[in-house]
């Protein structure tokens, strides 16, 4: 069953392949202010639709990339790279510390599909105030 992610005006418009079987919710800096609630997927799986204000913000010099509407505000999706493959979600290195993984994620915030489910969603809170 594929998902659509809107922004509140209809301007981004994001088709997601399949429901996510887990989620994470990050207290980091950025994601605790935004309150977003992240479902990862491989680049080339979903498919952004439109988006015609689409604006960019990296705290990170580009590393990590938060999209969101101009038009309406909301934060629709982002992309980075893919974490999971050097740290652990507590922010251990899974090698040598201090590694920045070539291959990139794309992230979807599931607070703009509308009606979507949480109750059904394992949702993992990560600490990336402190381990990040």
């Amino acid at each position: 069953m594929t998902l659509t992610a809107t922004c509140h005006c209809g301007a981004t418009r994001i088709t997601l392949p399949r429901t996510p079987d887990s989620a994470h919710e990050c207290n980091c800096s950025y994601c605790g202010r935004l309150g977003a609630v992240w479902a990862y997927f491989d680049p080339a799986e979903a498919v952004i639709e439109s988006a015609t204000h689409d604006r960019v913000y990296s705290a990170s010099e580009g590393v990590n990339r938060h999209h969101f509407c101009a038009h309406c505000g909301n934060h629709t999706h982002g992309d980075s790279p893919d974490w999971s493959q050097a740290y652990h979600n507590d922010g251990t290195p899974k090698g040598e510390a201090g590694v920045v993984p070539a291959a990139r994620t794309f992230m979807v915030n599931l607070r703009m599909v509308d009606g979507f489910d949480f109750d059904r969603l394992h949702i993992e809170k990560m600490d990336g105030k402190n381990n990040w």
